[in-house]
């Protein structure tokens, strides 16, 4: 008799045990969220990570909570996500700089692959290539010969060495061929005080900073960075018109949680996640941050785009000859 009991208590516990996860799912969420971004509030993650944990709250009627915990390009916060419970109520909103760090990094204490479960794409925005109105050029390929003609001797800021500005401007010259000087700043809003100074001659800029100045006449556009033109200046060509065939560089926002989550919390934070980005209210709200809603087929397909997103930096650090930092 003891063995019997034992025998049917051991089968109850793995009963159990085998169906915490189904529940769990089921029943998610049942507590807060928390929301956390390895970047500083104010910025278009922060703005945008507020927009979807409020549409998250009223779907669920869950509290979704922002944690920002910006530094060490990032790595701080993300590892903060590594090391939370795989629960599903720990989600983050990462971008291109998870996808660099590693190649401009020695210490990085996670694996973006290994560490994390990705959800989605959420968004993408466009960056414009941009001159100071002194510059006498009104085209790439007027820039492109200008360059040519003075190399060395024209500057291109970046919101700091190894960040989406600085590797954007060094693809350009690489795929251009010319030999603009990079002037990195500790971050994008001082170099963009240069650049509408005249300090710096050109830069691969934001598209939301970049449209008001271009717009003003501060600033001059020459070209957008995606491969289709933005809705945003649709006056303007993409590089890949303007003859560098293949240029392709957005600045994208992803959720993604820690690995091991709950595969059924995963394809459920999706799920939800989609039919967010693609509501009427969303893609309204999405003008404001000039952004376009881009969400993935499914969690595999985001994690297939991660892959071939850190491959595509890696290449352009090592053209460039960047050297990583600890």
């Amino acid at each position: 008799m003891p063995f019997a009991r034992s025998l049917i208590g051991f089968l109850i516990m793995v009963v159990v045990c085998c169906g915490i996860e189904p529940v769990s799912a089921q029943s998610y969420p049942s507590r807060p969220i928390r929301f956390l971004l390895p970047y500083s509030p104010g910025g278009s993650y922060d703005a945008l990570a507020r927009m979807i944990g409020q549409a998250l709250h009223e779907r669920w009627g869950q509290q979704v909570v922002i944690d920002n915990r910006p530094g060490a390009a990032g790595r701080i916060g993300a590892e903060m996500v590594v090391k939370s419970t795989p629960d599903g109520y720990t989600i983050a909103m990462f971008g291109n700089n998870q996808s660099i760090v590693p190649s401009v990094y020695v210490n990085v204490p996670y694996d973006l692959e290994r560490d994390f479960a990705p959800v989605t794409l959420v968004a993408t925005i466009a960056q414009v290539l941009v001159v100071h109105p002194s510059v006498p050029a009104k085209s790439t390929a007027e820039l492109i010969a200008l360059v040519k003609a003075k190399p060395g001797q024209l500057n291109f800021g970046s919101g700091g060495t190894g960040g989406i500005t600085h590797l954007a401007g060094e693809q350009f010259k690489s795929m251009a061929g010319i030999n603009l000087v990079h002037v990195p700043y500790k971050g994008s809003a001082p170099a963009m005080i240069d650049l509408l100074a005249g300090q710096v001659q050109t830069m691969l800029l934001n598209m939301l900073n970049a449209v008001p100045h271009v717009k003003s006449g501060k600033l001059r556009g020459l070209a957008v960075t995606s491969l289709k033109r933005s809705r945003y200046a649709p006056e303007l060509p993409t590089l890949d018109e303007a003859g560098l065939k293949g240029y392709d560089i957005e600045e994208w926002y992803g959720v993604l949680t820690p690995a091991k989550a709950p595969r059924e919390i995963v394809v459920r934070l999706h799920g939800e996640l989609v039919k967010i980005m693609n509501s009427e209210e969303m893609r309204a709200q999405l003008i404001k941050q000039a952004a376009e809603a881009v969400t993935s087929k499914t969690p595999v397909d985001f994690a297939a785009f991660l892959k071939a997103d850190r491959a595509k930096y890696a290449k352009i650090v090592k053209d460039a000859g960047i050297r990583p930092e600890q």
